[in-house]
């Protein structure tokens, strides 16, 4: 198997269990060298431990890996910046950023708390952003001082963000906030050799277990392919974190089992101009004509229902 990310410099946050902890071994499997960042906490922000990330690393060295634990809280400013600072000084350089920390605070809007709505956006677009915004620096940096910057930042949305699933409006908006950051950052950095890409994993994890139990989804027979097991998700990233993605970026990828797509974003669709300001009245046939047009919006699942005929 060939090592396509050998030598490069990999921090994946939330890295200690579930896709996080996957995505740490297999860019270990392709040669990285990785910073496994966790803050060890529950499934809805509290508590923490180091442990889980420890054995993450352990299981690296066993495999003949280089790997370092970091405790940071991604969603702190300072605490992001030590995290790209550390993995600068542990291994010399930084090439890749997977930003895939998170949790869950389910509710319907109704009943949703202020704690639960903050909570939940500092840690996913908080604490997408702080990384973002540090490692970004450095590249940028080392870009000016004349240095061949070839680096990736891989981002987590999901489906709840870029679709929409109801009882999920604090992880929604964070997602949908990540995966138009995702596009603004590839924008922005691609003149210091900087790809950004964002991927929108579906897998049976400690988050989306009771999601996905819900779903009514059959468990595969032993020994068959499992579609929801979280390893699924790492080659994608893997591959994007690679030379060969140096030509991809600002795109948002569906991946679940074997199955990988492309997210294709908000466009504008039917449209009409007045050439002058239009009086509310006018409206009455003007929007409706235009809904008749457009395409309806996507399910939950990405698809539109006549699509889905």
């Amino acid at each position: 198997m060939a090592a396509i990310c050998d030598g490069r410099v990999v921090i994946v946050t939330g890295a200690a269990r579930g896709i996080g902890r996957e995505h740490a071994l297999e860019f270990a499997r392709h040669g990285a060298r990785v910073v496994v960042n966790d803050v060890g906490a529950e499934v809805d922000g509290s508590g923490s431990s180091t442990g889980p990330a420890g054995e993450v690393v352990e299981a690296i060295r066993a495999m003949g890996g280089e790997a370092v634990a970091d405790g940071s809280d991604v969603s702190d400013f300072e605490g992001a910046r030590r995290l790209v600072a550390s993995a600068v000084e542990r291994f010399g350089d930084l090439h890749v950023l997977v930003n895939n920390a998170g949790i869950l605070r389910d509710r319907m809007l109704v009943n949703m708390t202020e704690e639960e709505w903050d909570s939940v956006i500092r840690v996913h677009l908080r604490g997408t952003f702080a990384p973002l915004r540090h490692a970004a620096a450095y590249w940028r940096e080392r870009h000016k001082a004349g240095h061949d910057v070839d680096a990736r930042i891989i981002n987590t949305t999901s489906s709840s963000g870029i679709y929409g699933n109801p009882g999920q409006g604090n992880y929604g908006a964070a997602k949908a906030g990540i995966a138009g950051l995702t596009v603004i950052a590839a924008r922005e950095l691609g003149r210091y050799g900087v790809t950004v890409n964002a991927v929108a994993p579906a897998a049976l994890t400690r988050m989306t277990e009771g999601l996905i139990a819900a779903s009514g989804r059959p468990e595969p027979e032993p020994g068959a392919f499992a579609p929801a097991a979280p390893d699924n998700i790492a080659p994608l990233v893997v591959w994007l974190a690679s030379p060969g993605a140096r030509d991809v970026t600002g795109r948002v990828f569906n991946v679940r089992g074997g199955m990988i797509s492309v997210a294709e974003g908000w466009r504008a669709g039917p449209m009409v101009d007045k050439g002058a300001r239009w009086a509310p009245h006018e409206l009455d046939e003007v929007v409706p004509a235009l809904l008749e047009k457009a395409r309806p919006n996507v399910r939950p699942d990405g698809v539109t229902p006549e699509d889905a005929k």
